[in-house]
């Protein structure tokens, strides 16, 4: 009896098939490719092992999902976050420690900033301007989520929904070789929105804590519509400090920044300029230049939250003075901040500051082809005064 190899089997079955596909054509030239396909019986159901690849677009990848499947950023992908996906990728012990009245819970005061509120009792006047008496309350609280995308309008977060923008304006992690020996400088889309999941758990109801009222998910902000996030030339009249930063000097300044982030996971907040060890927060435009992909989207979200406390989008939720209510902060806070990636490779047992390097925590968390769109969960740490009387709360 003749036995033959796998690799034979495969072979004489192409040839038959591709034999049962040409003779209709010949036969009926109306007939359509995906009905003599059939026919054929190359294409079956979607094979969930090959990741769509057998559906003709000739890439199969390891994803299982066809939806995921993005060879050249061809669709939006669908990070399928809307689903229980919301509360298994959460790094829920990221929440702590939870400080009340200067009494540690869950971890460590360590793992807190060092310039949180350090009072034990408060004074607050509630909505009506009566002051009341209170006890400080502290901890990390998931607020906002920021989806970093190569194709312009794709909501990844919001089930692959696909606004209608240009998309010329395809973005790129890849920093790739010109003729004037320039480089091309990797750019790509923000997408910020409102995640308060502990209000809608109601986990946590204080609206003491709550310093930013967001009760569901929203789409805060689009970088469609912000000139700043791609023109450093426009950028620049919004931070005309860029001039004094930018340059070799100042950066050589951020050498104690990134070595304080990622051995100590202390960001230096008065070296505002620095991200740590993934580069300069200016420009604070989309224009990253080197790092790989990781680092790219993580400096690009640095500059991001940058870019919104300049224009005072995001308040200071810490330290004394925001004990009533935020404060406004003209230059980022980087302490105030640590991070958890939730998409593609999430981060469920534990999170990182501004500036970290991704070598503690972000290797092998970007896949090839359907993983290379990036969402990012940010952590805000909030100071607050508990009243102490039933029915204050303040303004």
């Amino acid at each position: 009896m003749i036995k033959f190899s796998k690799f034979t089997k495969n072979a004489i079955a192409s040839v038959v098939s591709l034999q049962l596909i040409t003779l209709p054509i010949i036969a009926n030239a109306d007939v359509s490719i995906d009905e003599l396909q059939k026919q054929a019986g190359i294409v079956k159901e979607d094979d969930p092992n090959l990741g769509g690849g057998n559906i003709g677009n000739g890439v199969g990848t390891s994803s299982g999902s066809s939806a995921l499947d993005d060879i050249n950023n061809a669709r939006c992908v669908d990070t399928q976050f809307l689903s229980g996906k919301m509360i298994t990728d959460v790094c829920w012990t990221c929440i702590f420690p939870i400080i009340s009245l200067g009494m540690p819970l869950g971890a460590s005061k360590s793992e807190a900033p060092d310039d949180r509120a350090k009072k034990i009792v408060c004074l607050c006047k509630d909505d009506l301007g009566v002051p009341y008496p209170g006890f400080t309350y502290g901890m990390w609280m998931p607020s906002k989520l920021i989806e970093l995308v190569r194709m312009p309008g794709c909501l990844a977060t919001l089930g692959g929904v696909t606004l209608n923008f240009d998309k010329i304006d395809q973005g790129t992690w890849q920093t790739q070789e010109q003729t004037t020996e320039m480089t091309q400088a990797a750019h790509a889309h923000y997408h910020t929105y409102a995640f308060p999941i502990l209000v809608m758990l109601n986990m946590f109801e204080q609206s003491e804590c709550i310093k930013d009222h967001y009760v569901d998910i929203d789409l805060l902000y689009m970088s469609e519509f912000d000139p700043t996030w791609y023109d450093d030339n426009i950028a620049f009249f919004t931070n005309p400090e860029a001039v004094l930063l930018g340059n070799p000097i100042s950066m050589l300044a951020c050498v104690p920044d990134a070595l304080s982030s990622t051995a100590l996971q202390k960001p230096i907040n008065s070296l505002f300029w620095c991200a740590g060890s993934w580069g300069n927060m200016y420009p604070l435009t989309t224009n990253v230049s080197s790092g790989g992909e990781i680092m790219e989207s993580s400096l690009m979200m640095a500059r991001l939250l940058s870019a919104l406390h300049r224009r005072f989008f995001l308040k200071k939720t810490y330290t004394d003075e925001a004990l009533c209510s935020s404060t406004m902060a003209f230059f980022i806070p980087k302490t105030q901040y640590k991070i958890t990636m939730i998409y593609p490779v999430p981060e469920r047992k534990s999170a990182h500051v501004i500036g970290e390097s991704d070598i503690f925590w972000g290797a092998n968390r970007s896949v090839p082809v359907t993983g290379e769109d990036f969402v990012y969960l940010m952590w805000t740490w909030n100071d607050c005064c508990m009243s102490m009387v039933a029915g204050s709360a303040d303004q």
